[in-house]
């Protein structure tokens, strides 16, 4: 028998307790000063972290094996690692490490709530692992950014910049909101459709990059891109009404497009289109923008797992191109389309329906078809625009990754003062060079940029 203080668990945090979309994230967080492991511990005690009912709850399942969250007192021992051995410098030591970690056989203990810290001395490193049935990258990144304070104001919270998403219909009166409506609702069936097609038959052609069925499994190698804000929005200013979202995607479908120019043995046909997997938040109100609330447990739906999946397809395109702000324009179309389809909602809707009617294991299934008719996945988490510090120690940089899918390429991408990193995360034995793809990804960036200001 359950005991009458144990709360079931979300549909969502139940799909992300399948084999097959067990996923736990990654959140890497660079101090700049050496860490003091005593000091750790008292600010987690008294952090928002140990404060939020799921992260002081045991998962635990009934006689009918339905999961529930039961409350235990915590002890941060057993959710603090301390690793001392040292580690190649730099990125690489990193990277390697969360590589590891990455595996899908390197899960999290159900003996203790599902989070751990591991404190990496060398490299002046936190890296937070938290299982995904706990929350969504918006509502981690909440929990994480709570416990933080303004380098320059240490008692005041971060503030974030994130722009609410925009009304599909309405806006203006008569035949405008008609047509507009007429447009959503063509544009709504049509990705349904291809949704459910991509679910069940349709998927990309085999490239350099294609992951598949069982990949999920296979070893895990990482890199970092980074890109300064400031040239992103150079970029962006370029094209009318474009988004930092639509640069992002213009840098990928143009990386892509140079590292298959150089690893593909076999001519590409010019146009093939690689789909990628988008995570969109799909909160009416931002949780980052209120912290506090976000971290009550009473603060209603906020907290937890509610994101849609859009399908992103970029293009390839040979990289002779004398204008690449063309990536740009195409990226933007394309996304422009997309958010006049409520495809993120769809998504969400259905799969929802598909939890409470069917169970999780046939949810899992359709999840993990998709993942396998697909070519990557790729999110977008925005961080704090300031520096900030934690337990006094100033924050240099904010990185994120989750566990090993069927794909063989993994983007995560977290801004923070300034700059975004990208995490490249890479089955090794399909792509075995992640550092010259995310070089890739870095250059195309670049030269948008170099040709913005030359045209200036």
């Amino acid at each position: 028998m359950g005991n009458e203080c144990d709360e079931p668990l979300t549909p969502a945090g139940r799909l992300f307790l399948q084999p097959e979309t067990q996923q736990i994230v990654h959140c890497a967080v660079g101090l700049k000063n050496p860490i003091d492991v005593e000091s750790i511990k008292e600010e987690i005690l008294k952090s928002r972290l140990v404060e939020h009912p799921r992260f002081r709850s045991l998962l635990v399942r009934d006689h009918n094996g339905i999961e529930h969250w039961r409350p235990i007192q915590i002890d941060i021992n057993n959710h603090l690692i301390t690793v001392d051995e040292p580690l190649p410098d730099g990125d690489v030591g990193l990277n390697q490490y969360l590589s590891g970690l990455s595996i899908q056989s390197n899960g999290l203990s159900v003996e203790k709530p599902l989070w751990e810290i591991h404190v990496l001395m060398s490299h002046n490193c936190l890296i937070f692992r938290i299982h995904h049935s706990l929350g969504d990258g918006i509502s981690l990144m909440s929990m994480l950014i709570a416990s933080c304070r303004k380098l320059n104001k240490p008692h005041d919270l971060p503030t974030l910049q994130l722009h609410s998403s925009n009304s599909v219909v309405g806006g203006g009166r008569g035949r405008i909101d008609l047509w507009k409506l007429v447009v959503t609702m063509c544009f709504c069936v049509i990705f349904a459709v291809e949704f459910i097609l991509r679910c069940f038959w349709i998927r990309d052609r085999k490239t350099a990059i294609t992951g598949g069925a069982g990949v999920e499994l296979w070893p895990r190698k990482m890199a970092t891109a980074t890109f300064s804000l400031q040239d992103m929005k150079t970029v962006k200013n370029a094209v009318p009404h474009a988004t930092i979202n639509d640069v992002l995607f213009a840098i990928i479908s143009s990386g892509v497009s140079r590292y298959l120019d150089s690893r593909s043995s076999n001519g590409l046909q010019d146009g093939l289109q690689l789909t990628g997997l988008a995570m969109v938040n799909l909160r009416k109100q931002p949780g980052l923008q209120e912290l506090s609330n976000l971290m009550k447990s009473n603060s209603g739906a906020r907290w937890g797992n509610k994101f849609g999946m859009i399908l992103l397809p970029v293009y390839y395109h040979r990289s002779n191109s004398s204008n690449p702000l063309e990536y740009l324009k195409r990226a933007k179309a394309m996304i422009d389309r997309k958010k006049q389809s409520f495809e993120a909602l769809f998504s969400y809707k259905i799969g929802d329906l598909v939890m409470s009617t069917l169970g999780p294991k046939f949810a899992s299934y359709l999840n993990y078809r998709i993942l396998c008719h697909t070519s990557f996945t790729i999110s977008n988490v925005v961080g704090p625009q300031e520096e900030i510090m934690m337990g006094g120690n100033p924050v240099t940089f904010l990185r994120a990754n989750n566990s090993a899918l069927p794909h063989a390429l993994i983007l995560n991408m977290v801004s923070y003062a300034g700059r975004a990193d990208l995490q490249v995360q890479v089955a090794k034995d399909i792509i075995p060079d992640p550092d010259f793809l995310a070089r890739c990804f870095e250059d195309a960036l670049l030269e948008m940029k170099e040709h913005v200001t030359l045209k200036i």
